[in-house]
């Protein structure tokens, strides 16, 4: 086999990963044991949460079905996987004194993925998880005796004030983080809520506000902690791994597909001409384990910034979304349709009123009537309802395009092996569409609506009814 320098730089070293039970999380992790069997050990960030131990926490990750091929072919690496309990809105993430020097002594690779992703969080809380957690991470990392490469993952959609958006850091001139930290820890919520929206401004979310200032924040005080940025724009399923069209969340894109292959969502607002920008979940994953090794072997100074979008290189929109999406589920309908899957795009009030009345609010209507009549519980007009409330943060995304410059990537591939680009794919401008689809809806299928391959043929039978 070809030499794999990624491969072989990950070998002997420790890696602490953060938000390792979210999406990307569990992908980077079930990657590095997988690809990277020479890893020495890999530290996750846990919390309590809920009813849930760390230790049940653990235990329920390395359950679960994106570890199974890491099971069956390197069960010993299952061992590698060590919890630290720990919370990224405290000060050295509140880890223990044993645990802060297990990783000041370890660890050479760090990833931060922790973050809250709700789009209408309240500022305080976005602020404590999205600009205090890398706060807080830096001072960590300054103590780490052999640490090499730190990665955070950011997001693409920053400074949405821009239509093309470069790989660089935009400073907001109006803003110091530290500062506003500050304030916002001497007021109480209610006031925070009152000038939440003078504070954000043109950003659309809190969201992408406290992912802004956290890029701000680390450029500014990371000193010779050798950092790079990764900026994923919306995740979706996977194209090949760990399992093609694996994803385990409804959110924004996988949620309205899954909606629509079922005939419950058929209408989105959007034109059908804006370019969207979506990007599988295993390219950002192998484009950061790839990064940390560049940034690491090649020393470099200051901080890389890393765009893994589409728009660019590999643009997609809405309307060839919106037509690819049917055509796959069409070939692999689920058998639990509510309607013959269909889906509207407009952005005219009009239209956008009449479409909604013709294909949500009156079949729930009538189906509720249908309930009530025969004697069931009502629901559709209340789900419908909820299904539109859930969305209505995500009209900012379909109503709006940008140009998110990506070649940052590019001079990094050209020095990796042919056999490294094999293992550690992240080239965008590869991306067949029309096949992602196919695996996108397949996973959407199975991993999402639970509906495995079997009852295909019985799904086709229903579609054609």
């Amino acid at each position: 086999m070809e030499h794999s320098s990624i491969v072989e730089y990950y070998k002997g070293r420790s890696v602490f990963v953060t938000g390792a039970t979210g999406f990307m999380g569990k992908v980077l992790v079930e990657k590095l044991l997988r690809s990277c069997p020479g890893i020495e050990h890999l530290y996750l960030l846990m919390r309590p949460f809920q009813d849930q131990s760390v230790l049940s926490r653990l235990q329920g990750l390395i359950s679960n079905q994106i570890f199974d091929n890491v099971r069956q072919q390197q069960p010993e690496a299952m061992a590698k996987i060590t919890a630290v309990t720990g919370d990224v809105t405290s000060p050295e993430f509140g880890l223990s004194p044993s645990d802060l020097q297990l990783l000041i002594e370890n660890v050479s690779v760090v990833f931060h993925s922790a973050a809250t992703i709700k789009f209408n969080e309240e500022l305080k809380a976005a602020m404590e998880m999205n600009v205090k957690g890398p706060m807080h991470l830096l001072e960590i990392c300054r103590q780490m005796k052999h640490l090499e490469a730190v990665v955070h993952v950011s997001t693409a959609f920053n400074n949405l004030d821009r239509d093309e958006i470069k790989e660089e850091i935009y400073v907001n001139p109006k803003v110091d983080p530290l500062k506003l930290i500050e304030l916002l820890d001497s007021l109480d919520d209610d006031a925070v809520k009152n000038i939440e929206a003078q504070l954000i401004g043109n950003c659309p979310n809190t969201y992408t506000y406290t992912k802004a200032l956290a890029e701000q924040l680390l450029e500014e005080k990371c000193g010779n902690i050798p950092l790079a940025i990764v900026r994923p724009s919306i995740v979706t399923g996977a194209l090949s791994e760990p399992v093609p069209g694996w994803v385990d969340n409804m959110n924004g894109t996988t949620g309205t597909i899954a909606a629509v292959g079922k005939g419950f969502f058929r209408i989105i607002k959007t034109n059908e001409d804006l370019v969207s920008d979506i990007i599988p979940v295993d390219y950002p994953i192998n484009l950061m384990i790839a990064v940390a090794w560049y940034k690491a072997t090649r020393r470099q100074s200051g901080v890389q910034v890393y765009s893994c979008t589409t728009s660019h290189q590999n643009p997609l929109t809405w309307g060839l979304l919106k037509r690819l999406t049917m055509e796959s589920w069409l070939k692999y309908p689920t058998k639990d349709m509510m309607w013959y899957p269909s889906c509207h795009m407009t952005v005219g009030k009009v239209s956008l009123k009449v479409n909604q009345v013709l294909f949500h609010d009156l079949p729930a209507r009538l189906m509720d009537l249908f309930n009530s009549v025969t004697g069931k519980r009502t629901k559709w007009v209340r789900l419908y309802a909820k299904a539109s409330q859930a969305f209505f943060p995500f009209e900012f995304f379909t109503t709006h395009q940008w140009r998110f410059l990506s070649s940052n990537y590019i001079p990094l591939m050209e020095e990796m092996s042919d056999q490294d680009r094999k293992i550690f794919y992240f080239d965008v401008r590869q991306i067949e569409w029309k096949k992602y689809f196919d695996v996108y809806v397949l996973g959407t299928r199975r991993f999402i609506l639970k509906d495995d391959i079997s009852t295909l043929s019985i799904a086709r039978r229903n579609l054609g009814r």
